[in-house]
């Protein structure tokens, strides 16, 4: 039975009204959640940008939901503090958080006034990146010397069992590459053929654990409604690397999302008022062998998509709560706590 999951797109709604939402979407039947974590919005029309650490500790907190959040270290975040981060949450809510760790966009990263490295130092760096946060999370005492400094740092706050970190993947090159890090992987919705790929990619070079699929859809009661608020909303997000890596602010998105056509932005979102054709959609990508499917409405106001999908896609589909996997127990520095 699959696991339907709600996104929370910090970009686009206040993180109070997103608490709302989120709540509002276990009642009506999502089985999980995941979130965004950005320092800047795609667009100034979306116009948010709420901390998400703060944010999902509330989340954890008001719901029964397994939360993960999709997250650059390595720049913007020191790899020990976001170890913390991850460690804590995982403790206070065991077994339900987990971690995607990528190499990041600059729209966010650039404000530490480090200069933007090129995309094979990036991914250097997160691999330095992973392997501290796993020793950290395992509690070992850990240093380290590369394009990420780390002097004897140590976690005295552990979480058993461990949170899974996540490699999240646009092209099958870049899964294959995770494969032997992650302990799952997460997409976004593209063609059927280019997902089947990524995800044979990652299983063929040995990929384990779940495989997620983040879904950017546009529903209204009109398919004329469905369309504009996919263009005013998520024009500016369907350009794809290496522009989405290396634009820098708000105004260049902007700039680019002002010669999108309706037609592409049809390319990346699934745009439909029939909810029968977003059942079609999604069972389509259940069937190809993915295991998780996150929802993400890219408009701004949610309730009414969530009624809706509540009573006429979620019953097609059955969801059900992600399966668990027991952890090792860890280490205690202190002794018991």
């Amino acid at each position: 039975m699959p696991v339907i999951g709600h996104h929370c797109s910090h970009e686009q709604i206040s993180p109070r009204q997103l608490l709302l939402d989120i709540q509002h979407a276990e009642r009506a039947g999502f089985t999980a959640a995941m979130s965004s974590d950005h320092l800047v919005p795609w667009s100034a029309r979306q116009g948010e940008s709420g901390f998400a650490w703060s944010w999902l500790g509330a989340a954890l907190a008001t719901t029964d939901l397994p939360f993960g959040v999709v997250n650059a270290p390595g720049q913007r975040y020191h790899p020990a503090i976001l170890a913390q981060a991850i460690a804590t949450l995982g403790q206070m809510y065991p077994g339900r958080f987990w971690a995607a760790l990528g190499s990041g966009e600059a729209a966010n990263e650039h404000v530490t006034g480090q200069g933007w490295p090129r995309k094979e130092i990036r991914d250097e760096r997160l691999r330095e990146c992973v392997d501290v946060i796993r020793r950290l999370l395992r509690g070992e005492v850990v240093s380290h010397d590369g394009h990420v400094v780390v002097d004897r740092a140590q976690l005295w706050t552990l979480a058993d069992p461990v949170p899974r970190l996540v490699g999240p993947a646009v092209t099958p090159q870049t899964a294959a590459r995770h494969a032997d890090w992650a302990d799952g992987l997460i997409t976004v919705n593209q063609p059927v053929e280019r997902l089947r790929e990524v995800l044979a990619a990652y299983r063929d070079a040995g990929g384990r654990g779940p495989a997620r699929l983040q879904v950017h859809l546009s529903w209204a009661p009109t398919q004329e409604q469905a369309e504009a608020i996919a263009h005013d909303q998520w024009r500016s997000n369907t350009v794809g690397p290496p522009i989405a890596w290396d634009v820098d602010s708000v105004e260049g998105f902007d700039a680019i999302g002002e010669h999108v056509t309706h037609e592409s932005v049809a390319e990346a979102v699934r745009i439909s008022a029939e909810p029968g054709q977003h059942v079609e959609w999604l069972q389509e990508y259940l069937e190809i062998g993915y295991d998780e499917l996150y929802l993400h409405f890219v408009g701004q106001d949610q309730r009414e998509y969530l009624d809706t999908f509540a009573e006429q896609v979620l019953p097609h589909l059955g969801p059900t709560r992600p399966e668990t996997t027991p952890g090792t127990t860890q280490p205690d520095p202190k002794g018991a706590r």
